[in-house]
Parts: C-alpha cells; sequence; structure tokens
C-alpha cells in the first residue's frame, strides 16, 4: 500500500467515525461548542484534553498499589536465619510508651504533699484529710445548695428514672423531657421567648459567638472580657475591636469609628460583647448606657450573665432584672447553672429564631452528649427556690454588705476592684502602696503569696495570733457563716522584708509564668461555700500550697480548695481568740 492508499484509507476512516459521532445525541451541540470556544486557541484545548485523560486515569486507578509492599521487611524475608515471631516479640519486648503525664518536679511534688485535701461533701465546714475541720471560704456555693437534702433527693429519684446521663447529642437522641422543662423553667424565669441549654457552662459562649458571627462581621468587646469569651472570638475569625474597661465614652467612639469605616463598606453584622460581672475584675457593666448606645449605632449585643445569673436581682434572674433593663433589648444572654445554682452546663436566651439558629449551629450543642438529667432537675429547682424563696437571696446580700464593711475600713493595703453586689470580691494592692515600696509585679505576686501563707503558719505552730491591724482584712463566708478572718497583721513586715532582701528565684521559689498582666497582683476571695473557681489565660488550674490561691493576670485565679480561718460572729471580736 502506497502512501496514496493509505490517505484514502485514513479519510475513509474519519468519515465512517464523523458519521457515527453524529448519530449520538447531543454530538452537534458539542461540536459546535468546541469549534466557537477552541477555533482560536489550540493550547487550552490540548490542556484540557489532557486534564480529562488524567482525571479519567486517576478515577480508575487503585487507592494504593497492591503489588508494592508498605511495610518493614523482617530478618527472614531478608535471610532465613531469623524467624518472623522471635524478631516481633524482641521488638514488643523493646519498646517503650511514653508516659500519659510528664513526673512531677520536685516544687510540685511539695506543693501536692501540703495540699489540703477534702474528705465528704463540701459546704461550709469541710472536712480535710488529715482529719481536721475548716472553714470553706474558696466557694460558689453561695446558698449553701451542695447540701440541700430536697435538692439530693430529687436528683436521686431523677438518676434512677433517667440513669446518669443520654449518651447522646441533644439533636439526635439526647434531648429528654426534663431537658425541655429546664429550657421552659429559664425561659419563664427570664421572661424570654425561648432559651437553649448547653452541657457545658464554658463552653457556652465559646459556642455561641461563632455561631453568628463570621469571618468578616465586626466584634467590639470589652477588654477585661473572660477567657471563654477570647476563645469564642477566637473561633469566629472575626475583626476585634477592643474598648477600654468599663469605659462607656471609649465604647461610644469605638463604635462610631467602626460605623464611619464600614459607611461605604458591605453590610456585615456587628456585635458588642460584654459581661454582667467581669469575671477577671468583678465590677459591673452600665447595661443601660450599652443599650442606648447599641441602639444609636445598630449593633447588636451578646451579654454574659455566668456570674451574675442567679446572684443579681429581685429573683435571681441577673443584671437586667437589677437594672431594670427590658430582657428583649439584649439578643442573646448566656448564663451558667454550673455557679450558684450548684447544677452543671449553661444557656443562651433570647428569641426564637436565636435558639432555633443554635440548636445546628452551634459546635458545643451538636457535638456534645447532652446535660445529664439529674443537672437539669438541679437547675429547675433552685430556679424555683430563687422566685418563691427570697429569704435566700436577701441573706446573700447581708453577708457581702458585712463583707465589705469590714474590708474597706480596715485595709491600708489592698482594695476591691468588684461590685458591691458581687459576692466574689478579688482584691488588689492599693496603687500608691505599689508606688510607694517600688513594687514590681512578682513582688506583688511573692508578697501576696507570703501573705495567704503567714497564717496557717502561725496556726500550725501554734503561734499566738496578733489581733488584726491596719494591715488585716475580713473574708465572708455565705449564708449561715457570717464572717471569716484572714490575720495579715504582718503584712507590714513581709513587704519591709521583701523590698528589702529580695529573695533570688530558686528552683523551689518558682512561680508560673503568666503573661498579659495587670500592673496589680490580685487576690480573689468568694462569699460562699465549696467547689471550685478556675479560669486563667491558659485555661489551667493553679493551686497555693495552704489552699488560697492568688494569680496576676487578666484572668484572675483560681480558689479550689478550703483555708482554716477564724469564724467571727461580731465583727468587734478579738482576733486572738481560737476555736
Amino acid at each position: 500500500m502506497d502512501l496514496q492508499d493509505a490517505h484514502g484509507w485514513l479519510v475513509d476512516v474519519l468519515s465512517e467515525v464523523s458519521v457515527q459521532f453524529q448519530k449520538v445525541p447531543g454530538s452537534a451541540i458539542f461540536l459546535r461548542y468546541v469549534k466557537s470556544s477552541y477555533q482560536n486557541d489550540p493550547i487550552r484545548s490540548a490542556v484540557e484534553l489532557f486534564l480529562f485523560l488524567f482525571a479519567v486515569r486517576y478515577l480508575l486507578a487503585p487507592k494504593y498499589s497492591t503489588s508494592k509492599k508498605s511495610y518493614v521487611k523482617l530478618t527472614d524475608e531478608v535471610s532465613q536465619d531469623t524467624l518472623p515471631e522471635e524478631e516481633i516479640d524482641e521488638l514488643v519486648d523493646e519498646w517503650v510508651p511514653e508516659p500519659l503525664v510528664a513526673p512531677q518536679t520536685v516544687f510540685e511534688e511539695a506543693e501536692n504533699e501540703k495540699r489540703p485535701i477534702i474528705v465528704g461533701p463540701t459546704g461550709p465546714k469541710s472536712k480535710l484529710l488529715s482529719g481536721r475541720v475548716v472553714t470553706n471560704v474558696a466557694s460558689y456555693n453561695f446558698y449553701n445548695l451542695a447540701g440541700n437534702e430536697t435538692l439530693k433527693e430529687k436528683a436521686i429519684q431523677t438518676l434512677r428514672t433517667y440513669g446518669v446521663g443520654p449518651c447522646g447529642p441533644p439533636g439526635f437522641y439526647g434531648t429528654q423531657d426534663v431537658h425541655q422543662k429546664t429550657e421552659a423553667d429559664i425561659s419563664a424565669h427570664l421572661g424570654t421567648t425561648a432559651c437553649i441549654i448547653y452541657a457545658q457552662a464554658f463552653s457556652t459562649i465559646s459556642s455561641v459567638i461563632p455561631a453568628f458571627s463570621k469571618r468578616g462581621d465586626i466584634i467590639v468587646a470589652d477588654k477585661a472580657v473572660n477567657f471563654a469569651i477570647r476563645k469564642g472570638m477566637q473561633i469566629s475569625r472575626s475583626s476585634i475591636r477592643w474598648y477600654e474597661h468599663n469605659d462607656m465614652v471609649d465604647l461610644q467612639n469605638v463604635l462610631a469609628s467602626v460605623v464611619k469605616e464600614q459607611a461605604k463598606k458591605p453590610l456585615t453584622r456587628r456585635f458588642i460583647v460584654t459581661e454582667g460581672l467581669f469575671e477577671n475584675v468583678g465590677d459591673m457593666v452600665d447595661l443601660v448606657k450599652v443599650v442606648e448606645l447599641r441602639h444609636r449605632y445598630k449593633f447588636r449585643l451578646i451579654l454574659d450573665e455566668t456570674w451574675s445569673f442567679g446572684v443579681l436581682g429581685k429573683t435571681g434572674a441577673g443584671l437586667t432584672e437589677h437594672q431594670g433593663v427590658n430582657i428583649k433589648e439584649v439578643d442573646m444572654l448566656v448564663g451558667s447553672l454550673a455557679g450558684p445554682l450548684c447544677a452543671g452546663g449553661g444557656f443562651c436566651a433570647g428569641s426564637s429564631e436565636i435558639v432555633e439558629h443554635q440548636r445546628l449551629s452551634a459546635s458545643a450543642y451538636t457535638f456534645s452528649a447532652a446535660l445529664p438529667a439529674m443537672l437539669a432537675t438541679t437547675a429547675s429547682e433552685v430556679l424555683a427556690m430563687l422566685e418563691t424563696n427570697s429569704e435566700m437571696l436577701s441573706l446573700l446580700r447581708e453577708n457581702i454588705k458585712t463583707m465589705w464593711a469590714q474590708l474597706d475600713p480596715r485595709s491600708e493595703w489592698v482594695h476591691c476592684t468588684s461590685a458591691s453586689e458581687n459576692p466574689i470580691m478579688i482584691l488588689v494592692l492599693k496603687a500608691e502602696v505599689v508606688a510607694n515600696r517600688k513594687l514590681s509585679l512578682s513582688d506583688q505576686e511573692q508578697l501576696l503569696q507570703e501573705m495567704v501563707d503567714e497564717e496557717p503558719r502561725q496556726h500550725q505552730n501554734g503561734r499566738r495570733r496578733e489581733p488584726i491591724s491596719k494591715g488585716g482584712f475580713l473574708l465572708l463566708c455565705g449564708t449561715d457563716i457570717l464572717a471569716s478572718a484572714l490575720t495579715v497583721a504582718n503584712f507590714p513586715r513581709l513587704v519591709s522584708n521583701r523590698v528589702a532582701s529580695p529573695r533570688t528565684a530558686t528552683e523551689g521559689d518558682r512561680r508560673p509564668n503568666r503573661r498579659n498582666m495587670h500592673s496589680s497582683a490580685m487576690l480573689g476571695i468568694t462569699t460562699g461555700h465549696a467547689s471550685t473557681w478556675f479560669c486563667n489565660q491558659r485555661h489551667r488550674l493553679c493551686y497555693s500550697t495552704n489552699g488560697l490561691f492568688f494569680q496576676t493576670g487578666k484572668s484572675i485565679g483560681t480558689l479550689l480548695t478550703p483555708f482554716d480561718v477564724q469564724l467571727f460572729r461580731d465583727p468587734n471580736r478579738s482576733a486572738t481568740t481560737r476555736r
């Protein structure tokens, strides 16, 4: 066959292929598309043809090659000297797993040996492992509900009926009738349209924020907001604008600048995030002014009432009831059921649209097991008690007033940054003390630690306690205890010694490194009975050797264990009186 015959044969074949291709449905449309799209761009046609063939090859190829061995060859596969079972046994014997927890340092071992351990239930009086009965001033159990027999019986009854936990997320099969009742009770107590409950208090606000605020949205937040709020804002990837703590003028300036910047940009969602009672400082937000500004500049408001719900207001409904603000002025009201209510979990109250959106978009709700039924029942029972028994709130407020009366006139060294209605009192060294003594941040921290350690040393050594002097201050406990005194008569001496001969930091003296600290070291105190207070910048529990803990930083630390102090029924009673 010569070249002319071959050319004629090829033409006939292509003609036949063309005829057969034209019989395929849609072939005419495909041909017109190719002619109109690629007539002036043959390179594009070649590239797309290559990509098409590559995609077909990729889809038809196996996920991995079955002909290649991807494991390490044992000895018998190279030579017949050693059996595979023997080599496997040798490898297993030589393997040493890494420990799940790093071994304790010498400093940690010494701390753990001195740490008080509570035996049995917590309450105003707690029994330690050593046998001593001490007064517990490190507490959120403001109403002594942890020892309420009615709540115990109700919890036991719920436990026998529903079991320990639902073992499933609320959106699947974890929601039970008690959960729906608790949501209805909270919304009725607050006066909102709807409510949703979460299984963890910490993850409530950190899930609510990213459920509504996304990348490109704007959040204006107080500089002193707690760690959970900061994590929620970080997860949301929104643009964050900060304003000075509790400074309404600065808030107005920030809101105005945001509105001006966004005037010519596409419309975005904008939020104001703040707390009722600030966890890190203890003071209270001016909610009336915040509501006024949010309406003026058209922002949505997210209010975290973790520490004000169950404490403020005529019935414990929180800051909105305390300051007379309509609950509908707050778009999302977040609270905790694990603090004063002695239950567990958290909630978000608002409109029905706000709540239903979270049931599908809030990560802590959709991907976490539901709240145990007995905790939901406990929360409902405590809410009913707050609504019907006004004496609970009245007695707590009397104790808070007594504490303030004992603290302010007596101490020339520390002052309280908390609001007068807050049962959690955060103490800081006064600015003039820091300035006159020229105390650095580490000096302040060391000074407060020595102040905390001084009283138990005197008690353990059997030394006579000196009367409370100008350097001392009183601490209050909750309901049935009026006051507990922490003697710091040697506080001035500690300051002098600390400044005159600062100690060199050794292995035993080292303290955890904390960043983003305030200018003053802080000492946290609560007016309740038991349980735990924790939240620091790194979400890490810290302890002191004698049970009363302080921490410097934007997140004030933990009051975790009881502290043995002298009770005073009469504020004028001598501090030398022993139990």
